[in-house]
């Protein structure tokens, strides 16, 4: 599996479709547990307008940490290999040949894989190998993410918060009883992402933001839970990348027993927040199928013998993308819209962007009530 650098952000993800975690047989030990956000509060800061949405089935916050510790747990010890880069895959008999670098450089090796999954981000190498055109960048906007903790907890019960402003958007989430993960997304001088060190950046770009809130008049809550955030948990992202809902749909997700998953499939803009749960019912799908074909091909017995279950692998996966390319097709397709949408100047491009996006259901929330299936 190509999968993330060991630097990967530690961020929660959530999960938000019908099919929860439990499904898959294993939920991760998470400590200290995350409460279930039962409601969204959508709050239109220039009308003066808000309003509460119940969640239909299950929302809450997983750490990517714990969901990586949890599968090393489950696999042979040294089977994991951080700090290298994938730079190039050759066709071999059976599967493909990995070439690699050490991310400080140095010498490089070579990883054979009879069976390959690529969940190495927008920038993947596996897709490129696959024949998928580049991701495409949106236009620049800073995001800024992070955490912040109320020592004797706060106040917003279990309500996940949608600010919009005229020139802002705010989340907030909570995680714990005294810990929550925000997002705001502006516009902010380019200066304050210019610098080479992340730390300085995300420190600048905070300095940036709180300047940009209070310019709107924005809530002394949502400032000082800015202004207070964790300086570590700070996250900078200047340019979003995606794959368009076209390339989605057509693009050829496989060969043999190659295949992508999560971003190096689907990568998608975060304006309904669905990367990170479609990533998982990636996972969820991809292993109930391959665990078919390894039961077909031994009869229904477990000797350990993996050369029946190879045989079925490419099978496998292309049952695989056949299950999950209408799923992140519509995702990828709600998520362009609802970018443009945002971009949009002509009032004839945004009433287009606004029937679309109601009869995909995104008001209501449709794309989170999803269900994946059992493992």
């Amino acid at each position: 599996m190509a999968a993330p650098s060991a630097s990967m952000s530690t961020d929660g993800a959530f999960w938000s479709s019908s099919g929860s975690p439990q499904s898959s047989g294993r939920l991760p030990t998470l400590s200290p547990p995350c409460p279930i956000v039962s409601r969204f509060h959508d709050v239109w800061q220039d009308e003066k307008k808000s309003t509460l949405t119940p969640v239909r089935k299950e929302l809450r916050w997983l750490k990517r940490k714990d969901l990586l510790e949890t599968m090393a747990k489950d696999i042979p010890a040294g089977a994991i290999r951080l700090g290298c880069h994938v730079t190039a895959i050759h066709p071999s008999d059976p599967g493909v040949v990995l070439t690699t670098t050490p991310a400080g450089g140095g010498g490089g090796g070579v990883i054979r894989a009879k069976v390959l999954i690529g969940c190495d981000g927008s920038n993947s190498v596996v897709a490129k190998y696959l024949g998928m055109s580049p991701s495409k960048p949106t236009p620049p906007r800073t995001y800024l993410r992070g955490f912040t903790t109320y020592r004797h907890g706060h106040p917003f019960g279990d309500r996940f918060l949608r600010l919009r402003g005229r020139r802002f958007f705010v989340g907030r989430s909570p995680m714990t009883d005294t810990r929550v993960s925000f997002f705001v997304a502006c516009h902010v001088p380019s200066a304050a992402t210019s610098s080479s060190s992340r730390v300085v950046d995300a420190r600048d770009t905070r300095h940036a933001v709180l300047q940009k809130l209070r310019d709107q008049r924005c809530p002394a809550e949502v400032v000082e839970m800015v202004r207070d955030a964790d300086p570590d948990s700070l996250n900078v992202v200047t340019r979003v990348w995606y794959r368009p809902p076209w390339q989605v749909a057509l693009a050829a997700f496989r060969k043999g027993a190659v295949t992508v998953a999560g971003d190096a499939m689907h990568a998608m803009g975060s304006y309904i927040g669905q990367g990170g749960s479609a990533a998982l019912e990636d996972a969820l799908v991809l292993a109930r199928s391959l665990a078919r074909a390894r039961a077909a091909a031994a009869g229904g017995r477990d000797d350990g013998d993996d050369e029946p279950f190879l045989l079925g692998a490419a099978t496998a996966i292309r049952e695989y993308v056949r299950e999950r390319r209408l799923r992140v097709a519509r995702l990828s397709l709600e998520a362009f819209v609802m970018g443009e949408l945002l971009r949009a100047k002509s009032m004839a491009t945004k009433l287009a962007c606004m029937a679309i996006l109601a009869l995909l259901g995104t008001k209501a929330l449709g794309h989170t009530n999803y269900d994946c299936g059992r493992l």
